[in-house]
């Protein structure tokens, strides 16, 4: 096919964390030459705060959520899967220019079916690390081995390649999981959905065979082709941008006014939600005497400044990725499907130290102070150089 008959349609789940490599994937398409539509919900397309990069055409489809609504993952699922998979199918079908790929995200299955009926090749897009994708594959064999989150240390023997470190604390989670244990009805949800990609024809993962090597094995040897692309944001010339927020741009001035390494940013994502009080303890903790609060930060320059000594972070991928990127270390206090890659950041990279559930003041001093003065950590070899 003539590279100007290629037409590929790019479809994130729409929360930040998922849109924002994929934008990174998109823009270096259109780099390349590729004909390339970024697909938004109605209500994100309104929200975006920048541009997009030149070249990427913006389309949208209704989320079936009505407007001051926040869903939660099951809900939105629902929705979209419903009012939105019906103009996704409209948009297929009636595109000026046809469609001769599609590229998802890896918890949309309506986007392979859609794609598979009409003949269009797909490919699914992994947005988190390869290992969490292991251990939400595995969530139905762990529950009928009675090895469920919880916040326990016990070893799990479920999940391909992590046998000698992964701990049932360390399993993804939703939050009303996060103490009991047993059966989580979003986690295995999300393995359901993410099970249902075998349509597409392979993988596209935001990570690195240096990062990731051994739980890349593992799952190309039972899927027909797997593509790690990442770290994605390190990879793009564009310095794309799908911010829902605007950046608060003063916050880089403020840490010019600071000494190397002395400075903790504090950053627990776009997505979960942390109580008031848990959170005080953290930025009070973290901050000590002087400090800045901002709505939200440009986190790439945050991360790469001189002053910024250590991220005290959810160990989401995408921010986890820009640690590594920059060598900056973490101190991670995960809440969110997100403890499969604080263990493997703890275990593997030792790039970052483990909090294991507990947030008060003493707990998060004590974690940020090693962590700023650990030669071992700082010392230690970064996860990923670029070749």
């Amino acid at each position: 096919m003539d590279d100007a008959a290629v037409h590929v349609l790019v479809f994130p789940w729409p929360r930040q964390g998922q849109i924002n490599p994929v934008l990174h994937f998109a823009s270096t398409l259109v780099d390349a030459g590729v004909q390339v539509s970024f697909l938004h919900t109605e209500r994100n397309l309104r929200r975006l705060a920048q541009a997009p990069p030149p070249g990427l055409r913006l389309l949208s489809i209704p989320d079936g959520q009505p407007d001051g609504h926040p869903p939660g993952f099951l809900e939105l699922l629902e929705a979209m899967s419903t009012t939105g998979s019906a103009a996704y199918r409209t948009l297929l079908s009636a595109a000026d220019a046809p469609v001769t790929c599609v590229v998802a995200d890896s918890t949309i299955p309506f986007a392979f079916d859609i794609a598979d009926e009409l003949g269009i090749p797909s490919l699914a897009f992994v947005t988190h690390s390869t290992c969490s994708y292991l251990a939400i594959l595995s969530m139905p064999k762990l529950v009928q081995l009675g090895e469920t989150a919880f916040p326990a240390d016990d070893l799990v023997h479920g999940v391909p390649g992590m046998e000698g470190f992964l701990r049932r604390r360390d399993l993804p989670r939703g939050l009303c999981c996060a103490e009991r244990g047993g059966e989580d009805p979003l986690v295995l949800k999300i393995a359901e959905v993410t099970a249902r990609t075998s349509k597409a024809r392979a993988l596209i993962v935001n990570t690195a065979a240096s990062m990731e090597r051994s739980a890349l094995a593992h799952i190309a040897s039972c899927t027909a082709d797997v593509f790690a692309v990442g770290p994605l944001h390190a990879r793009s010339r564009f310095a794309a941008s799908a911010s829902l927020w605007r950046e608060d741009e003063g916050c880089m001035a403020w840490l010019d006014g600071h000494d190397d390494r002395s400075v903790v940013y504090v950053n627990l994502g776009s997505l979960a939600m942390a109580s008031s009080a848990l959170l005080q303890e953290a930025v009070g903790a973290a901050e000590g005497d002087i400090g800045r609060v901002v709505e939200w930060a440009p986190q790439r320059d945050v991360l790469r400044h001189r002053a910024v000594g250590c991220f005290l972070a959810h160990a989401g991928w995408n921010s986890t990725l820009e640690c590594a990127v920059e060598g900056v270390p973490m101190v991670c206090w995960p809440f969110f499907l997100d403890q499969t890659n604080n263990r493997f950041v703890d275990a593997v990279w030792r790039t970052e130290l483990d909090m294991k559930d507990i947030c008060d003041r003493g707990v998060v001093e004590r974690t940020v102070r090693e962590v700023m003065v650990s030669d071992e950590i700082w010392g230690w070899p970064k996860p990923w150089r670029n070749s």
